[in-house]
């Protein structure tokens, strides 16, 4: 706790960035070729599958974006209507965006008391290894086992990293969780989005074949998170116009527009309610990560008014339902004291997006976005919600 500061600073979206080596130190061998870097004019490149993905263009993050250079792009405030990558401001890498110890300096010095831990790379592969089922197991298997080596799944009970989890083998996923569990996780990493098949359908997380994985969950006492992430629903929006894979921060007019609609999440949540997985599994605890909030309100507007037309179909209000299970990091730019409002005080978690463009430069800056609100919710947002989530 910084000197003079009556709350602890507890950040729900801290990321590290990977080493080259984070997905294929321990892959085995024969997926060599289904997952390598390659040199394209010159730079490294990510090649899945034998396509190269641009979703980020410069995935060995030896050179990054200033942490919170687009901070002002995200608050609407562009006058020059410059583009991300005249904003992005690159340096080098520093080490303490690759190693714990530094990591933990560096929070020191910016009045930061502990931090849920995510990758950066992770969320884009899933979407992208669907059609090869094993492959996609491996892949999350081999990024947990270096997670592990190089950062742990707890450092000095202040790092939380977030191992993640696949569930397009269902079997496979409790294995991995029971694996995560051995290694003391906290928390681990699912994809906001429904679950895909070799034969190219998807089904809901929250539908009973999952069962086994949220039974362990429950059982363990652990919280699942959701990160912003690929979820395929460029699929859809190939529909209207020309298009080959998400492209991450590059958005047509088009696609802004849909991708400010949330509808991944809002999609997600949903399915997670009508399929009635927290009235199978009433100890379980969900947080949503960098995907905002601004949806939450037209959720909650369409549980009421679907529960107001078929109230025998539910056995109380979707919207209490939500608001038990459900704890969310909404961006830095939204209107947090009606966030609040429509979630509840103990839901409302602060994340900095650290050290993203997008995020904030200095993480605990965060609070002057709740300068207008009760000293108790201010430290509930800023740091005690999440450790109720994540069992500190």
């Amino acid at each position: 706790m910084a000197d003079g500061q009556a709350f602890e600073v507890w950040d729900a979206d801290n990321h590290m960035y990977e080493t080259i080596d984070a997905y294929t130190r321990y892959l085995p061998e024969k997926y060599s070729e289904a997952l390598k870097f390659v040199d394209i004019n010159g730079r490294k490149k990510l090649q899945i599958l034998g396509t190269v993905t641009e979703c980020i263009p410069n995935p060995t993050y030896e050179v990054i974006p200033t942490p919170g250079a687009w901070a002002d792009y995200y608050r609407g405030i562009n006058p020059e209507g410059k583009t991300l990558r005249e904003l992005a401001d690159p340096i080098r890498c520093p080490d303490e965006f690759r190693r714990p110890d530094l990591r933990l300096a560096l929070m020191d010095r910016q009045g930061v008391d502990g931090a849920v831990m995510f990758p950066t790379t992770a969320g884009m592969l899933e979407e992208r290894t669907k059609s090869d089922t094993e492959l996609t197991h491996a892949i999350t298997h081999a990024f947990n086992r270096w997670l592990l080596d190089d950062w742990t799944f707890n450092y000095q009970n202040r790092i939380f990293p977030v191992p993640a989890v696949s569930l397009n083998d269902p079997a496979k996923g409790v294995e991995e969780l029971e694996w995560c569990l051995a290694n003391g996780a906290k928390t681990v990493l699912i994809r906001p989005a429904p679950v895909p098949r070799e034969d190219g359908t998807s089904r809901s997380p929250a539908l009973p074949e999952f069962d086994d994985f949220w039974r362990l969950v429950e059982s363990s006492g652990i919280s699942v998170q959701m990160h912003n992430s690929d979820a395929g629903y460029d699929r859809y929006l190939n529909d209207w116009e020309d298009g080959d894979e998400f492209q991450g921060f590059q958005l047509t007019k088009f696609r802004g527009f849909v991708y400010e609609e949330s509808r991944h999440i809002f999609d997600t949540l949903a399915a997670f309610i009508a399929h009635g997985v927290f009235e199978r599994f009433p100890g379980l605890r969900i947080g949503v990560v960098e995907n905002g909030g601004s949806w939450a309100q037209r959720l909650m507007e369409a549980f009421d008014r679907v529960y107001r037309k078929k109230p025998r179909d539910f056995d109380e209000h979707p919207g209490d339902v939500f608001r038990r299970h459900v704890w969310i990091n909404p961006f830095h730019e939204e209107d947090m004291p009606h966030l609040i409002e429509v979630l509840g005080v103990n839901r409302v978690m602060f994340g900095s997006d650290y050290p993203h463009p997008e995020g904030l430069a200095e993480p605990a800056q965060f609070v002057t976005e709740l300068k207008d609100l009760p000293a108790e919710t201010t430290a509930r947002v800023m740091g005690g919600n999440l450790k109720e989530l994540i069992g500190v």
